[in-house]
Parts: C-alpha cells; structure tokens; sequence
C-alpha cells in the first residue's frame, strides 16, 4: 500500500465502485485505488436495500435523481445482460387508497412520464386487481419496466471487474486521517498510508466525515434513519405478484413501507423510518455515544426534528409495534394478517441534512480542491449508480484536468 496513486476513491459500495469504472472508461491510464473499511465491497447500503431498479418516477423532472436513474436503469440491466447477472421486469403499482391521495398520485404520473419513464400508465381498480389481486386502491400507476436484482451481486461484479483492468481494491482499510500536500494527499488507513494525487469521497454513512478529514466544510451533515423490514411467511408470498407502494407523502423524502418482492423469491414488507442512534445501526439497541452526540448536537437535526417530530414519533412506534406496522401495510392489501409476517433484516440511509433542517432531496455532489465528495445518495443512488459514476468522471476531467 506504499505505492501511490491517480485518484484514491473512499468507499467501497454500488456508487464507489461504478465511479472507478466510469474514470477507468474516460482515463484507461490512470492508477486507481479503492480504499474499504470493511472486509468485503458493498457491505452497507448497497447490501442492505430491498434491490429495486427504480424506473423515475418519483423525481422532480429536471433534477439528478430524475436524469440519473432513467439513464442509470437502462445501464444497470445492460450490465447485468452482460455479465449474465439475474434481474426481473417485476413491474411495480403506486396505490391510491384515499380522495386525497388522488392529486398526488397524478402528479406522479406526469413527473415519470415527463422523465421518460417507459410503460407508465394510470389504472382503475378493475386492471388492478389483475395485475396484483389482493392490493386496494382507488386508482393506481403501473410501472411494468420497474424491477429487482441483487445490488450486492451488482457490487461484486463490479469488484471482479475493476480487479482484472488492475484498479487496485484495498479492503479493510478504513480512512482515519487525509493529510494534503503540494502534490496531493496521503491516506492514512487502517493497514498502512495510502498517497493519491486526487480524490473521489463515496463513503456513503460517513460522506461528511470524510469530506472534513479532507479539508471541505460541507454544507450537510448525514443523519442516520434505520429501515426496517418484516418478510411475509412463505404460505402468504402469494398476496404480492410484485411490488406495491403507496403514494409517498410529498414532503417527506421516504417512500412509505411497501411490498417488495425479491429477485431471491422473497416477499418483504417494510422499511419504516427510525432514528438510529449509530451511523450503521442496524438495530434497536446499536448506539455509538459519540456518534449519536454528534447527531444531536447538530442544530440541523433540530430544526428537523421540529418539523417532523410526529412523523417521527410515529415511526418510532410503528418500529416497536408490530400491530402498528402491519395495520399500514394492510392500506395496501388488506388481506394481509399479522400473523403472515416475521422480523426480517434492515438497511441504514444516509440522510444529509442542511442546518435549517431540510432534508436533502437530490443527489449532492461538490467539489473541494483536488477532490470531489458525495454527500448525498440515497435511493435511488443503487439504481442510479453507473450514471453517477458517469457524471463523477465528467466532473473529474474538468477538475482533476484528467485527459
């Protein structure tokens, strides 16, 4: 780990590792290295999410996520064509099960058709109960090009990759300290320093940490939101064809718990949106004190916190009440029982937030000398994530002055 590099990327995950492929496409000389905290790539968000490939619907047209992921899908199941990776065009309907959802659930309709998302259309309840027999609405959005696959297949795929074109892959190396230099920086990780002439920070939980260890001042701070999840039983996979979501409320930047069936013939139910009181708390009772002080000593969490405390305080209950949680899951398919459920897994997102407490909705991407961090990337930044890659090279041409 003494030799020195082109470009150091922070992060092992989807979004890590597509960036290296990106910069290797657009500067096949450079030396690259990937610099890993865990043992093995794509052991956090990109392991932990319930592995759609999101069409673009949800996003402001114009707006990163809305460009990236439309682009990023296609690429995404390119890639698996190639490298004989299993996915499945699952489909997916937004269900509308109150007049007041109906407006929202329009919109909607016209953000994905305005990003080019292919196949949209609006049902009635009568198509719907064709499409996905047990689920209840008032009038739904089908999505037929939306679908599953393994995003940490995805990930090591991409490792093996990136490993034969000689990126260097460095893991169980986590980043303590970024000293800068005339002629750029030395990484000390972990195992050993690390030197680089330039930087790409994908860290993911720990983006805004590493932006600082760097020398940047970002604007954000990540703020930790555990997700949740129940599988349905075996015997009751059958409630859920698909996937089957709500209609999201518009000014929270979470998706609702919903139904999704996996490219492993799973069903889960889920995710909520808890606190977590650790940067990768997975449960309950997973606390890191001095990251959780850093959580609420931050004024952004506060002034968030004031704006969304009941949305909050009920997801907090929600987490602790089964009933609770299957009663929002039964909006949706009222069949469902609480009994056709069981505790599954749960991820960690990455949340940024701006110190007036606004929760960053777009993918966040700045520059600092010689570097550039990603401070934002949330869902949909798996499906998305060879366009991010892309663009992270685009930026480092200009930047970086690569050729």
């Amino acid at each position: 780990m003494g030799d020195r590099y082109d470009i150091a990327i922070v992060g092992g995950g989807i979004v890590g590792l597509a960036t290296a492929r990106s910069l290797l496409e657009r500067t096949p000389a450079a030396r690259l290295v990937i610099l890993e905290k865990e043992s093995r790539v794509g052991q956090h968000q990109t392991g932990h999410n319930s592995g759609v490939i999101h069409s673009g619907i949800y996003y402001k047209p114009g707006s990163y996520k809305a460009r990236l992921c439309v682009e990023g899908a296609r690429l995404m199941t390119q890639f698996c064509d190639t490298h004989g990776i299993k996915y499945e065009r699952c489909g997916k309907v937004i269900v509308a099960t109150s007049q007041a959802e109906l407006p929202r659930l329009q919109m909607l309709y016209e953000r994905g058709t305005s990003n080019g998302v292919p196949g949209l259309r609006v049902i009635e309840p009568a198509l719907l109960q064709e499409i996905e027999p047990h689920a209840s609405a008032l009038r739904a959005i089908h999505s037929p090009a939306t679908g599953v696959v393994d995003f940490g297949e995805v990930a090591e795929a991409f490792a093996k990759d990136l490993a034969a074109r000689g990126v260097v892959i460095e893991t169980g190396a986590e980043v303590r300290r970024i000293a800068r230099h005339p002629d750029g920086l030395t990484f000390e990780t972990s195992r050993a320093a690390v030197g680089a002439r330039r930087m790409v920070n994908c860290a993911g939980l720990y983006s805004d940490i590493v932006a600082r260890l760097a020398g940047a001042t970002p604007d954000v701070q990540i703020i930790p939101f555990r997700g949740e999840y129940y599988m349905l039983r075996p015997d009751s996979r059958g409630l859920v064809r698909g996937l089957i979501y709500p209609v999201p409320d518009p000014e929270f930047p979470f998706l609702g718990v919903h139904f999704t069936r996996t490219i492993h013939g799973d069903v889960e139910a889920g995710p909520n949106a808890v606190l977590a009181f650790a940067r990768e708390g997975y449960s309950f009772g997973r606390l890191k004190p001095g990251e959780l002080v850093g959580t609420l000593t931050y004024p952004g969490f506060w002034a968030m916190a004031s704006k969304y405390w009941r949305t909050g305080a009920y997801e907090m209950y929600r987490s602790l009440s089964k009933g609770a949680f299957v009663h929002a899951l039964q909006r949706l398919v009222p069949a469902l029982k609480p009994e056709d459920v069981a505790p599954g897994g749960a991820g960690v997102r990455a949340q940024a937030v701006a110190r007036d407490g606004s929760m960053v909705d777009d993918f966040r991407i700045v520059e600092s000398p010689n570097a550039i961090h990603v401070l934002n990337a949330p869902s949909p930044a798996a499906t998305a994530s060879l366009a991010i890659g892309r663009h992270i090279a685009d930026l480092a041409v200009e930047s970086f002055g690569l050729g």
